[in-house]
């Protein structure tokens, strides 16, 4: 799946000073350090996904993916809050989404012919991590309606079990866009409030619980099951289930499982500024990316020679370390003075703007999601 990640924080400006410059915006650690494990764990779930021949292994990757992307798209639901239809929000949409959008699916597309791998019949169905900007682009533009409606959480649920009873198609991976939508929306009601409940004791002792229990049931149970459960890409229809007593009770546990373990990271991630709390305002750079690294490196023959030479369980350590590895590499100065103009493109020329209209600041370093 994936996750996982929108590509822009989408928090209004800073609020000015009494002689009116602007204040730069205080980082929220928290949100940082959530962003931060979970690419890490996005990366790392691509790079060990050919090496998951084990039970173990299986295990490890089928519990990432039960929350990693839900995570991420609740945190995109959070800082999405000051979208409200304007000039100004579209015009960052267009620039910091699908322009991203574009130019990333034609460069993935350019490995997959290079590699013989199918394309989709065109640019509105996603290829491959693409998904996540494609959503993001149409759950912001929708951030007005759920401002306007009552009980948006409920409908958002209701839309998303909905989406599993029909045949979706692939035009901008609708059926994620439907799957995950209640995290989104979940992310949007989100206040300083329910992070300080989170951080209280029980509620961490409880964390602690959910984690180990979800580990232990992707191991003993979960990993035997179908991935689509967790890839949220295809509907109960597409895969041919039936609605009862399987297709759509386990729709509802796959969204409970991920709303706890979402409830639980947030709850037992550090607050604190650490090492890493700065990389979360650059985790674009690693999830557009690495998957270019993952594509050429399968298409060169790394992982049948690691499968082979380590075994099953060695390859997987060994590609799990270099992935962690590779996400500190993508977000690299180096990196990203190499690549900015391709994963934080200048498009604002494209743009038709009033003549009293100014272009809009500079977007590197913002957050992703």
């Amino acid at each position: 799946m994936a996750s996982t990640i929108s590509v822009q924080d989408d928090r209004g400006p800073a609020p000015s000073g009494p002689a009116g410059a602007a204040r730069p915006k205080k980082r929220d650690a928290l949100l940082d350090n959530a962003k931060f494990l979970l690419i890490v764990l996005v990366v790392v779930g691509h790079a060990i996904e050919p090496s998951t021949e084990s039970r173990i292994a299986e295990a490890i990757y089928f519990w990432i993916y039960l929350f990693h992307m839900p995570a991420f798209v609740l945190i995109s639901g959070y800082l999405s809050k000051s979208q409200d239809g304007s000039g100004r929000r579209i015009d960052k949409l267009l620039t910091t989404i699908a322009g991203p959008y574009l130019i990333f699916w034609g460069i993935y597309a350019l490995q997959s012919l290079s590699s013989g791998r199918a394309l989709p019949d065109g640019p509105l169905e996603p290829l491959w991590l693409t998904w996540f900007l494609a959503a993001l682009f149409v759950w912001r533009l929708s951030v007005p309606l759920w401002k306007r409606v009552r009980w948006p959480l409920a409908v958002a649920i209701g839309l998303s079990l909905a989406g599993g009873l029909v045949a979706t198609g692939d035009a901008l991976g609708i059926s994620r866009i439907l799957s995950l939508l209640p995290f989104f929306v979940a992310g949007l009601l989100m206040e300083q409030r329910h992070f300080d409940f989170l951080k209280s004791g029980w509620v961490r002792v409880w964390s602690a619980g959910v984690v180990l229990i979800t580990a232990a049931m992707s191991y003993l149970y979960l990993e035997q099951l179908s991935r689509e459960w967790v890839y949220w890409r295809e509907s109960l229809v597409d895969r041919d289930m039936d609605l009862l007593p399987v297709g759509l009770p386990g729709r509802v546990l796959f969204l409970l499982l991920a709303f706890a373990l979402t409830a639980a990271l947030l709850s037992l991630i550090p607050r604190r500024t650490t090492w890493f709390t700065r990389y979360g305002a650059l985790t674009m750079y690693a999830f557009l990316l690495h998957g270019l690294v993952v594509r050429i490196a399968e298409q060169f023959g790394w992982y049948d020679w690691s499968n082979s030479a380590l075994g099953d369980h060695g390859a997987f350590l060994l590609n799990g370390a270099l992935a962690v590895g590779l996400t500190l590499v993508l977000m690299s100065a180096p990196v990203r003075r190499a690549t900015g103009w391709l994963v934080e493109p200048r498009l604002d020329w494209m743009l038709r703007r009033n003549r009293e209209e100014k272009p809009s600041p500079s977007l590197t370093g913002q957050n992703f999601p």
